[in-house]
């Protein structure tokens, strides 16, 4: 029997049985696409095997390199919210992790090297409540590097926070390239690129995402416009920040990011898991009646004569006040804690006549002892002067009355002695408190040493306002850093006498909204109308008093009067009669119709922290025109304001988030624009929220 077979065209092969059997002449012949079959078929599966590993592997380390909505990548990481979607982008900028060297344990996300060697890097995972998320971050350097840096983008959201600023935005806006700096307090009165007085390491979007800077960090912030991002440094390396004692020195950054559901409700989160809150409300006279304040009107050419006629006047024209306040300069030299003789001969005759007219004063006072002060020995000889690195010597200062020593604070001989002068000068003359001024670490100098050794140089700061903790009922700060609990007015930088942004009526309400989101409520907002100098005065109308544009004046009136406090120094009757007579009415409706509203909010303040004053968005968790309204605000959460903030206008464009607003001229149903709303030169714009 022959078997026909595939061959060759027209070819048959034929296999004889007496050669051998049929199968194994077929099995011979045939093995070998079936070997290269088997083999082919083996091949595939332990491609598919090792493929499968592999998948494995990838799910493992996807997984691995997620932490409760977490991304981690090499370069940075991604975090998103409750509903998926990325709310918070930030970028590692100083070098990118080696994920291979990543493990998870927990809530723990570590990896021990990045490309440039070893670290130690952690994400972990909190969750603080159902309705936030929070992750610890810390990037330690274990290798003698000059900084770390992440970079937060800002992405399509809206920030607040951080400091006071000379030019104040509301939201924030990060115009230029800004290389990243020191991230403590200066005087941005005279350096107005720094940061201001009044500043903490927390900054909140509206997506609902916040950020806190550990306070151990050797913190620099900078930023790019054109990047939208927030630098963030730690450095020591040619920074005014120290390693503690026993610390390598290497530089480490670590923070919180938090997400929640509104931000709003995150921010009250915030507030209450990181700001100290203050133990009691400061006088509520300060709350109901004007401070008077010599300053703007009289500066440093304050006598007895003139501080006399200031309170007869405010009498004759028929103001009230919670206190007259008596400014720069009342001593002979800058250091000394008793009056002028020449200026003021019958010190004691004058603050007796002050008292029977029903007058409390506060006095001006400040951290600096000029070096022809008769005090400048004194502090010397008792070491109570910040010194020279070496610790040999007083480290001379320039302030802007002089040049001479700063009082070192962690000293508390220093503390002792200051506070020492300033009770002596209460009870001879029966003060009532005092104005702190200055306090910066901008007047600190280039290099010193403090008795305490200070990492943090901020930390002067705060030292320097605990002096007013027990005068605290009316007296007046000017610089706060980890200082919420204070329980006095903290008061915003001095302003010019100008319209715009840049220490100016315009900028009164990014500022105020800015260090209330930062946990200090109790807010001054400077005197109206501003500082009154001859060469940052718009529309200056005398040159003896440098007094402000009319306009300008009765603008600032009206905002100040829907503050927590109002601040007189250049007196409406400076102007005319029809000044006086706006000034009384808005000093009666500061009195009579907002200051019982915020003394309620003031008493809130002390167990939640909340802002007295507070943005639009605080009631308008989404609306995304509320986010950067910012000549408007909200005392509580149901009365709006809509001051007039530009030259030569009598209405204005107003926005009503959702619900029923009532107004002088009817009620209106939000969300809505208001245009061209009529406000005339004696009228304040102010609706209050009712019910259906």
């Amino acid at each position: 029997m022959y078997q026909i077979v595939p061959g060759a065209p027209g070819e048959q092969h034929m296999i004889d049985r007496d050669h051998g059997s049929p199968r194994k002449k077929k099995f011979g012949q045939d093995s070998r696409p079936m070997v290269l079959a088997g083999l082919l078929g083996g091949a595939l599966v332990l491609v598919a095997v090792i493929a499968w590993f592999y998948y494995l592997l990838s799910l493992r380390k996807a997984h691995l390199l997620k932490a409760e909505s977490l991304d981690l990548k090499k370069d940075g990481y991604i975090i998103r919210n409750h509903a998926g979607d990325a709310v918070f982008t930030m970028a590692f900028r100083s070098g990118t992790l080696d994920l291979d060297s990543c493990t998870k344990e927990g809530h723990i996300l570590s990896c021990t090297r990045s490309e440039t060697g070893k670290l130690n890097f952690f994400i972990q995972t909190v969750r603080e409540k159902d309705t936030v998320m929070c992750y610890r971050i810390r990037w330690e350097e274990l290798l003698d590097v000059n900084s770390v840096e992440h970079a937060m983008a800002c992405n399509d959201s809206h920030w607040y926070g951080g400091a006071e600023m000379a030019t104040q935005y509301w939201p924030m806006r990060n115009q230029g390239e800004e290389e990243p700096s020191p991230f403590i307090t200066s005087d941005v009165y005279s350096n107005r690129n720094a940061f201001g007085g009044i500043l903490e390491r927390y900054w909140l979007s509206s997506n609902a995402t916040a950020i806190k800077i550990n306070d151990s960090v050797p913190f620099h912030l900078g930023w790019s416009e054109k990047n939208r991002t927030l630098r963030f440094v730690a450095r020591y390396k040619g920074s005014p920040f120290k390693p503690p004692v026993g610390h390598s020195g290497f530089p480490v950054l670590s923070y919180r990011v938090c997400v929640g559901l509104d931000v709003t409700s995150l921010h009250k989160y915030m507030v209450r898991r990181y700001f100290p809150k203050p133990i009691n409300v400061p006088s509520h006279e300060v709350f109901r009646k004007p401070v008077w304040s010599t300053r703007a009107f009289h500066k440093s050419a304050v006598t007895q004569e003139k501080l006399l006629r200031y309170a007869s006047d405010i009498i004759k024209y028929g103001f009230k006040w919670s206190h007259l306040e008596l400014d720069d300069r009342y001593t002979t030299d800058y250091g000394e804690f008793d009056f002028d003789p020449q200026k003021f001969p019958n010190a004691s005759g004058m603050f007796e006549k002050l008292r029977k007219d029903g007058f409390q004063v506060t006095l001006w006072t400040h951290p600096f002892i000029n070096y022809d002060s008769i005090n400048f020995g004194v502090a010397l000889e008792k070491g109570l002067f910040v010194q020279e690195p070496s610790g040999d010597l007083p480290a001379l200062v320039r302030w802007w009355n002089g040049i001479g020593g700063i009082l070192d604070f962690t000293n508390p001989e220093a503390s002792k002695w200051f506070l020492s002068q300033l009770n002596s000068l209460k009870r001879r003359y029966n003060v009532t408190s005092f104005k702190f001024d200055a306090g910066e670490t901008s007047y600190l100098p280039r290099q010193f040493s403090t008795m305490v050794p200070l990492s943090d140089p901020s930390i002067f700061t705060r030292r320097y306002s605990e002096m007013a903790i027990p005068f605290s009922s009316r007296a007046e700060l000017r610089v706060g850093y980890q200082s919420q609990n204070i329980s006095c007015f903290f008061r915003i930088i001095n302003r010019d006498s100008v319209w715009g942004y840049e220490l100016g009526l315009k900028s009164i309400i990014p500022t105020v909204l800015t260090i209330s989101i930062l946990g200090y409520q109790f807010v001054l907002p400077d005197m109206i109308g501003g500082n009154a100098y001859p060469n940052r005065t718009a529309g200056l109308i005398n040159e003896t008093h440098a007094l402000p544009d009319k306009e300008l004046y009765i603008r600032w009136l009206e905002l100040s009067a829907f503050m927590p406090a109002m601040q007189f120094s250049i007196p409406p009757w400076a102007y005319d009669n029809e000044v006086v007579q706006i000034a009384r009415k808005f000093s009666e409706l500061h009195e009579t119709e907002v200051a019982p509203r915020i003394l309620e909010l003031a008493g809130e303040v002390v167990g939640t922290g909340d802002p007295i004053i507070r943005p639009l968005w605080w009631i308008a968790k989404d609306d995304k025109a509320a986010f950067k309204i910012d000549s408007q605000f909200l005392i509580g959460d149901d009365l709006l304001v809509a001051p007039v903030l530009e030259p030569g206008k009598q209405e204005r464009d107003i926005y009503l988030p959702a619900g029923n607003w009532k107004g002088k001229k009817g009620t209106y149903k939000g969300p809505m624009y208001l245009t061209d709303y009529p406000v005339g030169l004696d009228e304040l714009a102010y609706f209050l929220w009712v019910e259906t």
